[in-house]
């Protein structure tokens, strides 16, 4: 059950500050590392997988300092977001020698275990230069398995898969994530982090914008109000009942949706005043979910902020 600390980390390329004060913990399960391009996602990942020192500031993994610790490398798996392939090589001399630099006991077993884990051996004795951007991003998945890594990094993983490859990924992830291994997968498309992790780190300008649960962060964002789409039995009448609560801004009625849109700007509050004025007024709702409480929303917001 490793854990990544990283502690008031900075790093600076000549005047340039790539990564600036952040701290932050990455705990056994399934994290998005969330940010637009150019945030410092890839820096900050370098230096959890030992490739960067920080300039100030510790990055840790279960209390031990990880640059230049060869026993910290040991446990972590790193598949970055640049090729850095051998393409001369085949796709299990790849993964092979990945093994062997590990010296693990039976390097060729270790080498077949990752390659079909990823669903790459029927191309494995092809050379990488003929690999499409999916496989080559699953040949570098599989070296970075190839020793069971207990901490797995991945630097936009994602890019150039198909959907079916991108859905075996994701299956994937969520199984080590489940096994109680440490995974933190950096993104900056919405819909990947929010298919994967519950848990993001926000990452924006070099800096740590925000941490938890996507839901939980927009339930704090207090100076936006909070959106809904709900039907019930009678909308005309429960907007009536709502309307003249101080909890709720403005309701709409939605013809096309057979649906009321309504702006709660005390989330509490409306969250136990619509059960309680639904049962006052013998009206049933049938369907109440949130139309803004998805990461785009919360992701639009902390950029902005």
């Amino acid at each position: 059950m490793s854990v990544l600390s990283i502690d008031h980390a900075s790093r600076w390329f000549g005047n340039v500050v790539a990564v600036n004060d952040v701290s932050m913990d990455i705990a056994p399960g399934v994290t998005g590392l969330l940010g637009p391009n150019g945030a410092g996602k890839s820096t900050l990942i370098n230096m959890m997988a030992g490739f960067l020192a920080p300039s100030t500031g510790s990055v840790t993994l279960d209390g031990r300092p990880i640059w230049r610790n060869e026993e910290s490398y040991r446990e972590i798996g790193l598949v970055p977001e640049r090729e850095g392939m051998y393409d001369f090589l085949t796709g299990w001399d790849f993964v092979l020698a990945n093994a062997q630099l590990h010296r693990l006991p039976d390097p060729r077993a270790a080498a077949r275990e990752a390659l079909a884990t990823v669903e790459m051996e029927h191309a494995q004795e092809r050379k990488i230069s003929t690999y499409s951007k999916g496989m080559r991003q699953r040949v570098k998945m599989a070296s970075a398995l190839v020793h069971h890594p207990s901490v797995l990094l991945l630097d936009e993983p994602f890019n150039g898969m198909d959907p079916r490859q991108r859905m075996h990924l994701m299956d994937l992830l969520r199984r080590m994530g489940e096994q109680g291994r440490t995974v933190l997968f950096s993104s900056h498309i919405l819909e990947e982090v929010e298919q994967l992790a519950s848990h993001i780190e926000v990452i924006v300008a070099g800096r740590h914008a925000a941490s938890g649960d996507f839901r939980k962060i927009r339930r704090l964002m207090t100076d936006r109000p909070h959106r809904y789409v709900v039907r019930s039995s009678d909308d005309r009448r429960l907007a009536s009942a709502l309307i003249a609560d101080a909890s709720t801004a403005g309701i709409q009625l939605d013809w096309s949706e057979q649906a009321l849109r309504i702006e709660a700007i005390d989330f509490t509050g409306f969250t136990t005043l619509l059960p309680r004025v639904a049962r006052e007024h013998n009206i049933r709702l049938y369907t109440v979910s949130p139309s803004d409480e998805s990461l785009e929303s919360v992701f639009s917001y902390l950029v902005a902020a």
